[in-house]
């Protein structure tokens, strides 16, 4: 009885094959555990934001960023791969399986007897009816090929569902930052227009003063010379705002109503809430698209098995049953039934070195997925570094051109104040104006820059704690 046992133990095992794969260890990554420090980064702390819409807080922004998620075509064309690809792992994966085939045949001929016409004649008719149900060409995985190519097969999609996660981030980061560089040039050019107005008040001032013999025609050229050039940044940024809608328009992938755009980046939608960095590099395990690269070398990892199972025998089984007879009532009679069996076994002798390269081909694969899955990493951990960076020093900046601006406007009031009473030149004049609106357009892009600082972190860091589990 134990005997019996043993046998049928070793005939499961046997079927249900051995794994020539090898032993799968995901590589260390190749940074350092902790993200850079030092004055130009921050103080990072471990809480994450839960959902994207912690991060985009605006109602305005969030149907826009809704609005992409629904319509966008490239997260179509990242969905439809996914779908393609569970269809191809279905198909793999169906090779596990016998395939169990019905069929039924009549076949109806004349055929030579040789016989005399007296006892038969030289030919007869006849007609057959067999209908049957058989096994096609079933492979008996002993060496674990058919199923390192289904794990290959998963490994595939799963890489494309992490593909398709790693582009809704990058959507929703892009819609952001075309939404914001919206409001920043919509501020610029609201600035544009309040300094071609008061360059044209300093010029009217200047004809005045011309007309009275106070001033020259240079002062009055001069003024002029600052309200082309407002005017002309003005005809620039209003062909800028339009083409940050139209790029706005083409990441949604529809047109975006103008109650959801931002006025400028004086707007309180320009506030984004905040996304802090753990100072663990390991979170960028959990980044989509480093996720989808271990996918892939899982996959290279299982292809090197089926390449390896390629040198060992392959056994098939083909085998049906059903029915024959002469005629339709007969089909059910005794003596009716047929069967047939048939195993075949090939064995890979002179192939011209196929195999040979096939598994080298496997091999040099899983080098370059491991090679790519660490540079993955670092790539990773070079933009978080990098945001990190930026965001330190981003507070000081933000400071240091709000006084600035400040410190311009008072300037240019006393100049003005001064030129009107006669005590000073319009030269004093046109360069505290100009001073002013430099300063006024570096603080919009710094501004800018501390919001796009924001959702290039959610970026960088693989999104929400919802964007990285899938909930």
């Amino acid at each position: 009885m134990t005997r019996a046992k043993t046998l049928v133990a070793l005939s499961a095992g046997l079927l249900a094959g051995c794994s020539l794969e090898p032993a799968y260890h995901r590589p260390a990554p190749p940074v350092p555990l902790a993200f850079p420090t030092g004055p130009a980064y921050g103080s990072p702390t471990d809480v994450q934001p839960a959902t994207w819409q912690q991060v985009f807080p605006d109602a305005r922004l969030r149907r826009v960023i809704e609005q992409a998620l629904a319509q966008s075509r490239d997260l179509r064309v990242a969905i439809a791969q996914i779908e393609a690809s569970r269809a191809k792992y279905r198909v793999q994966r169906a090779a596990l399986l016998p395939t169990v085939d019905a069929s039924g045949a009549a076949s109806t001929g004349r055929s030579y007897t040789g016989f005399p016409p007296s006892i038969g004649g030289a030919y007869a008719n006849g007609t057959t009816y067999s209908p049957s149900v058989g096994v096609t060409s079933y492979e008996l995985d002993l060496f674990g090929r058919v199923h390192s190519l289904a794990k290959a097969a998963l490994q595939t999609y799963l890489a494309t569902q992490e593909a398709r996660r790693s582009t809704q981030i990058s959507l929703i980061a892009e819609v952001a930052t075309d939404w914001l560089t919206y409001a920043s040039d919509s501020s610029l050019l609201a600035t544009s227009r309040a300094t071609v107005l008061s360059a044209q008040a300093n010029r009217d001032l200047a004809l005045r003063r011309l007309g009275s013999g106070i001033d020259s025609q240079l002062d009055v050229d001069l003024a002029q010379t600052t309200v082309e050039q407002a005017n002309d940044d003005v005809a620039r940024l209003i062909t800028q705002v339009a083409q940050d809608k139209n790029a706005l328009d083409l990441a949604v992938g529809a047109t975006v109503a103008p109650e959801n755009m931002p006025s400028g980046m004086d707007d309180p939608g320009t506030s984004l809430g905040d996304v802090a960095a753990s100072l663990d590099s390991r979170i960028l395990l959990q980044r989509p698209d480093v996720v989808e690269s271990e996918h892939t070398l899982r996959s290279a990892n299982a292809s090197i098995g089926a390449a390896r199972a390629a040198f060992f025998p392959t056994i098939s089984l083909t085998g049906s049953g059903g029915l024959e007879s002469a005629s339709i009532r007969g089909l059910f009679a005794g003596g009716a039934g047929v069967w047939n069996f048939a195993p075949t076994i090939s064995l890979p002798i002179f192939d011209g070195g196929a195999n040979k390269a096939n598994l080298a081909y496997a091999r040099a694969e899983d080098k370059i997925d491991i090679a790519q899955y660490e540079q993955a990493i670092q790539t990773a951990f070079r933009e978080v570094a990098d945001a990190l960076a930026q965001r330190g020093t981003i507070a000081e900046r933000m400071r240091a051109q709000q006084a600035q601006v400040a410190s311009a406007a008072r300037s240019l009031k006393l100049a003005e104040a001064l030129y009107a009473r006669g005590t000073d030149s319009y030269l004093d004049v046109l360069t505290a104006q100009r001073t002013l609106y430099s300063a006024q357009q570096s603080l919009i892009s710094v501004e800018l820059i501390k919001a796009d600082n924001i959702v290039t972190l959610y970026k960088v860091l693989g999104g929400s704690l919802a964007d990285r589990t899938g909930a």
